[in-house]
């Protein structure tokens, strides 16, 4: 089973790639673009409805450049990141717009998988959440932990 977390610096670096990036900010401009996508999707799956808005977003059916969950990762990366490297608005303005490719290229990770891919929407919406998943033997674990109350 991919990681999320993992997924989504794959896509942030391969959006990254077209942008200069300031060599000695450049790590801490892509672990924030990761950190505030992860953020936002965590944040995200738990309010009411939010797993709903996270299926629909990365199966392709909600447009990442119109979500709120990249909206969010928008705040969050502004507010975390950018406020504190005054890199300048033209930057800020690429860097901020990596977040919605980012979102619809982890989409397209997903929508391309044919049951064989290593890559299972319901693991990653249950990490989201805060389960420990890791296939099957973390989807067992998980439910005996519910009977059990563990």
């Amino acid at each position: 089973m991919a990681n999320i977390t993992d997924l989504i610096m794959q896509q942030v670096q391969k959006a990254a790639g077209n942008v200069e990036i300031p060599s000695n900010v450049q790590n801490t401009v892509l672990n924030g673009l990761s950190e505030s996508i992860l953020g936002s999707l965590t944040q995200t799956a738990t309010k009411a409805g939010g797993i709903d808005m996270i299926k629909s977003l990365l199966t392709g059916k909600t447009n990442a450049a119109a979500s709120p969950i990249t909206a969010l990762a928008g705040k969050l990366f502004t507010s975390n990141i950018l406020s504190k490297l005054n890199l300048g608005s033209l930057l800020n303005g690429k860097l901020t717009a990596l977040i919605p490719t980012v979102l619809g290229g982890l989409s397209n990770i997903i929508k391309d998988q044919d049951g064989d891919g290593d890559v299972d929407l319901n693991d990653i919406l249950l990490t989201l959440k805060g389960g420990k998943s890791s296939g099957i033997l973390g989807a067992a674990t998980s439910i005996l932990g519910g009977l059990f109350k563990k």
